[in-house]
């Protein structure tokens, strides 16, 4: 089986350098979400509403969270599960699994994740945002740094 070729899945895999607690508190905060992942994604009562260029503002219910070790979320007709471990070195081993994904667009998604991923790497470990905050230049033209 190759990479990325389990039908209806997406996986992937990512480490940082700052401590799960770190990393977890981008995916569970207001401010860590919008700090890599979305113009706003403000939660309210476990509803994540994702404010993302291009696209009508989105809500995603909270399915699971426990702190610093998983979040999963219903996105995008998707469930998604983000697992945090420590590395042993003061760093975090993240993997994601997205479930329940429409064929007709896995592979997009699968491409969108890599994005948002590296984003919050960025932010995370360095404290950078790589997103260009330009409506003219967002995913739906083609632009990964959106």
């Amino acid at each position: 089986m190759s990479f990325q070729s389990e039908e209806g899945i997406i996986k992937w895999n990512m480490h940082f350098n700052s401590p799960p607690e770190k990393v977890y508190e981008a995916l569970n905060t207001d401010e860590g979400r919008a700090s890599f992942w979305a113009e706003s994604a403000l939660e309210q009562e476990g509803v994540i509403e994702f404010q993302i260029f291009n696209y009508p503002a989105y809500e995603a219910q909270i399915l699971e969270r426990e702190v610093p070790e998983y979040f999963v979320l219903e996105y995008f007709g998707t469930t998604v599960t983000f697992e945090l471990e420590s590395d042993g070195n003061g760093g975090t081993e993240l993997s994601l699994l997205a479930e329940e994904v429409d064929e007709s667009f896995r592979m997009e998604m699968a491409a969108g994740w890599v994005s948002v991923l590296m984003a919050m790497k960025a932010a995370v470990d360095f404290n950078v945002d790589l997103r260009n905050h330009d409506a003219n230049r967002a995913w739906k033209q083609g632009y990964v740094d959106n």
